[in-house]
Protein backbone atom coordinates (compact mmCIF):
# COMPACT_ATOMS: atom_id res chain seq x y z
CA UNK A 1 0.00 0.00 0.00
CA UNK A 2 3.03 2.13 -0.41
CA UNK A 3 4.85 3.12 -3.88
CA UNK A 4 7.67 5.55 -4.83
CA UNK A 5 7.71 8.57 -6.40
CA UNK A 6 8.60 7.73 -9.78
CA UNK A 7 4.93 7.34 -11.34
CA UNK A 8 2.02 8.03 -13.54
CA UNK A 9 -1.70 9.69 -11.61
CA UNK A 10 -5.15 9.35 -13.14
CA UNK A 11 -8.50 10.05 -11.46
CA UNK A 12 -10.94 7.49 -12.93
CA UNK A 13 -13.52 10.39 -13.14
CA UNK A 14 -11.09 12.49 -15.78
CA UNK A 15 -12.47 12.23 -19.87
CA UNK A 16 -10.59 9.23 -21.43
CA UNK A 17 -9.22 7.85 -17.87
CA UNK A 18 -9.22 4.46 -18.99
CA UNK A 19 -6.83 5.59 -22.17
CA UNK A 20 -4.86 8.21 -20.30
CA UNK A 21 -3.70 5.71 -17.92
CA UNK A 22 -3.22 2.83 -20.41
CA UNK A 23 -0.59 5.01 -21.75
CA UNK A 24 0.65 5.54 -18.55
CA UNK A 25 0.83 1.55 -18.23
CA UNK A 26 2.32 0.86 -21.23
CA UNK A 27 5.25 3.78 -20.83
CA UNK A 28 5.96 1.73 -17.48
CA UNK A 29 5.78 -1.10 -18.89
CA UNK A 30 8.18 -0.28 -21.47
CA UNK A 31 10.86 1.00 -19.20
CA UNK A 32 10.63 -1.76 -16.94
CA UNK A 33 10.02 -5.02 -18.87
CA UNK A 34 13.31 -6.58 -20.01
CA UNK A 35 15.45 -9.03 -21.64
CA UNK A 36 15.71 -11.17 -18.46
CA UNK A 37 11.86 -10.98 -18.42
CA UNK A 38 9.45 -13.33 -20.52
CA UNK A 39 6.11 -14.42 -18.59
CA UNK A 40 3.96 -11.54 -17.53
CA UNK A 41 1.96 -11.91 -14.20
CA UNK A 42 -0.57 -9.16 -13.11
CA UNK A 43 -0.99 -9.87 -9.11
CA UNK A 44 -3.97 -8.69 -7.60
CA UNK A 45 -3.78 -8.00 -4.07
CA UNK A 46 -6.87 -7.98 -1.41
CA UNK A 47 -9.24 -9.33 -0.14
CA UNK A 48 -13.38 -9.87 -1.29
CA UNK A 49 -14.12 -9.24 2.49
CA UNK A 50 -13.62 -5.91 2.80
CA UNK A 51 -15.30 -3.53 0.37
CA UNK A 52 -12.09 -0.97 -0.20
CA UNK A 53 -9.64 -4.24 -0.04
CA UNK A 54 -11.87 -5.93 -3.33
CA UNK A 55 -9.79 -3.61 -5.64
CA UNK A 56 -7.76 -6.34 -6.58
CA UNK A 57 -9.71 -9.52 -6.63
CA UNK A 58 -12.19 -7.30 -8.31
CA UNK A 59 -9.35 -6.30 -10.97
CA UNK A 60 -8.55 -10.05 -11.37
CA UNK A 61 -11.61 -11.24 -12.02
CA UNK A 62 -12.03 -9.35 -14.69
CA UNK A 63 -8.66 -9.23 -15.91
CA UNK A 64 -9.05 -13.28 -15.84
CA UNK A 65 -11.63 -13.40 -18.68
CA UNK A 66 -10.01 -11.66 -21.26
CA UNK A 67 -6.16 -12.13 -20.63
CA UNK A 68 -7.02 -15.84 -21.29
CA UNK A 69 -6.35 -15.17 -25.10
CA UNK A 70 -2.92 -13.76 -24.54
CA UNK A 71 0.19 -16.07 -24.15
CA UNK A 72 2.36 -16.05 -21.37
CA UNK A 73 0.58 -13.90 -19.30
CA UNK A 74 -1.05 -15.17 -15.91
CA UNK A 75 -3.46 -13.44 -13.14
CA UNK A 76 -2.74 -14.25 -9.58
CA UNK A 77 -5.74 -12.78 -7.28
CA UNK A 78 -9.66 -13.26 -8.27
CA UNK A 79 -12.44 -13.02 -6.03
CA UNK A 80 -12.74 -16.96 -6.22
CA UNK A 81 -9.23 -17.03 -5.51
CA UNK A 82 -7.75 -13.83 -3.62
CA UNK A 83 -4.10 -13.19 -2.53
CA UNK A 84 -4.29 -11.62 0.45
CA UNK A 85 -2.21 -11.54 3.81
CA UNK A 86 -2.26 -14.90 4.44
CA UNK A 87 -1.02 -16.31 1.71
CA UNK A 88 0.70 -13.52 -0.16
CA UNK A 89 4.20 -15.03 0.51
CA UNK A 90 2.72 -18.74 -0.82
CA UNK A 91 1.82 -17.26 -3.94
CA UNK A 92 4.79 -14.85 -4.22
CA UNK A 93 7.28 -18.26 -4.28
CA UNK A 94 4.53 -20.25 -6.38
CA UNK A 95 4.98 -17.40 -9.03
CA UNK A 96 8.52 -18.00 -8.97
CA UNK A 97 8.66 -21.67 -8.93
CA UNK A 98 5.93 -21.84 -11.69
CA UNK A 99 6.92 -19.50 -14.22
CA UNK A 100 9.67 -18.61 -16.56
CA UNK A 101 11.71 -15.17 -15.48
CA UNK A 102 8.28 -13.68 -13.97
CA UNK A 103 7.38 -10.16 -14.69
CA UNK A 104 5.08 -9.15 -11.80
CA UNK A 105 2.65 -6.19 -12.41
CA UNK A 106 1.20 -5.85 -8.06
CA UNK A 107 -2.09 -4.10 -8.08
CA UNK A 108 -3.57 -3.18 -4.66
CA UNK A 109 -5.82 -0.79 -2.60
CA UNK A 110 -4.49 2.06 -0.73
CA UNK A 111 -6.12 4.93 1.34
CA UNK A 112 -4.87 8.46 0.86
CA UNK A 113 -5.84 12.13 1.17
CA UNK A 114 -9.48 12.86 1.19
CA UNK A 115 -8.91 14.91 -2.45
CA UNK A 116 -7.12 12.03 -4.17
CA UNK A 117 -9.95 9.30 -3.57
CA UNK A 118 -10.53 7.67 -7.09
CA UNK A 119 -7.39 8.22 -8.21
CA UNK A 120 -4.89 5.31 -9.97
CA UNK A 121 -1.17 5.53 -9.99
CA UNK A 122 1.50 3.50 -12.03
CA UNK A 123 5.14 3.06 -10.58
CA UNK A 124 8.51 1.41 -11.18
CA UNK A 125 9.53 -1.11 -9.09
CA UNK A 126 7.59 -3.34 -5.92
CA UNK A 127 5.17 -2.44 -3.85
CA UNK A 128 4.41 -3.13 -0.40
CA UNK A 129 1.39 -4.52 0.52
CA UNK A 130 -0.65 -4.05 3.71
CA UNK A 131 1.30 -1.22 5.04
CA UNK A 132 -1.55 1.23 5.15
CA UNK A 133 -2.83 -1.10 7.89
CA UNK A 134 0.63 -1.96 9.73
CA UNK A 135 0.64 -4.95 7.99
CA UNK A 136 4.37 -6.48 7.65
CA UNK A 137 4.24 -7.81 4.26
CA UNK A 138 6.71 -8.54 1.40
CA UNK A 139 7.76 -6.07 -1.33
CA UNK A 140 6.47 -7.41 -4.31
CA UNK A 141 6.23 -6.55 -8.45
CA UNK A 142 8.57 -5.11 -10.87
CA UNK A 143 6.30 -2.54 -11.31
CA UNK A 144 2.75 -1.63 -9.43
CA UNK A 145 -0.84 0.04 -10.03
CA UNK A 146 -2.48 1.85 -6.80
CA UNK A 147 -6.31 2.80 -6.11
CA UNK A 148 -7.20 4.99 -3.56
CA UNK A 149 -10.14 3.87 -2.47
CA UNK A 150 -10.70 6.11 0.87
CA UNK A 151 -9.41 8.41 3.21
CA UNK A 152 -6.13 7.51 5.05
CA UNK A 153 -4.87 7.77 8.76
CA UNK A 154 -7.18 6.64 11.43
CA UNK A 155 -9.25 3.71 11.95
CA UNK A 156 -8.02 2.44 8.79
CA UNK A 157 -10.15 -0.97 8.59
CA UNK A 158 -13.29 0.52 9.30
CA UNK A 159 -12.24 2.87 6.53
CA UNK A 160 -11.79 -0.28 3.82
CA UNK A 161 -14.85 -1.89 5.66
CA UNK A 162 -17.07 1.79 4.20
CA UNK A 163 -16.12 2.55 0.85
CA UNK A 164 -18.49 2.57 -1.71
CA UNK A 165 -17.93 -0.76 -4.11
CA UNK A 166 -19.25 1.76 -6.82
CA UNK A 167 -16.01 3.54 -6.79
CA UNK A 168 -14.09 0.18 -6.30
CA UNK A 169 -15.86 -1.30 -9.27
CA UNK A 170 -15.03 1.70 -11.99
CA UNK A 171 -11.33 1.65 -10.40
CA UNK A 172 -11.26 -2.53 -11.12
CA UNK A 173 -12.99 -1.56 -14.59
CA UNK A 174 -10.68 1.21 -15.31
CA UNK A 175 -7.70 -0.93 -14.32
CA UNK A 176 -8.54 -4.41 -16.19
CA UNK A 177 -9.65 -2.24 -19.89
CA UNK A 178 -5.91 -0.28 -19.27
CA UNK A 179 -3.72 -3.26 -18.76
CA UNK A 180 -5.75 -5.08 -21.50
CA UNK A 181 -5.22 -2.60 -23.86
CA UNK A 182 -1.77 -1.51 -23.06
CA UNK A 183 -0.85 -5.09 -22.79
CA UNK A 184 -2.80 -5.43 -26.22
CA UNK A 185 -0.15 -2.58 -27.56
CA UNK A 186 2.54 -4.18 -25.50
CA UNK A 187 2.74 -7.54 -27.40
CA UNK A 188 1.80 -6.54 -30.58
CA UNK A 189 5.22 -4.35 -30.88
CA UNK A 190 6.94 -7.88 -29.43
CA UNK A 191 5.93 -9.88 -31.92
CA UNK A 192 6.52 -7.65 -34.27
CA UNK A 193 10.29 -7.14 -33.75
CA UNK A 194 10.74 -11.05 -33.47
CA UNK A 195 9.43 -10.68 -37.29
CA UNK A 196 11.28 -8.39 -38.42
CA UNK A 197 14.72 -9.94 -37.17
CA UNK A 198 13.21 -14.02 -38.48
CA UNK A 199 13.19 -11.75 -41.81
CA UNK A 200 16.59 -9.79 -41.39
Amino acid sequence: MTSNNSNSTININSPLATSYFSNMFLSHLKNSYTNEHDEIIILCIGTDRSTGDSLGPLTGYKMQKVLSRFKNVYVYGTLNDPVHAKNLEENIKKIYSSHKKPFIIAIDACLGKVDRVGYLTVSHGPIKPGAGVKKNLPLVGDMHITGIVNLGGFMEYIVLQNTRLSLVMNMAETISSAIYLGLWKFIREIDAKKEQFNLS
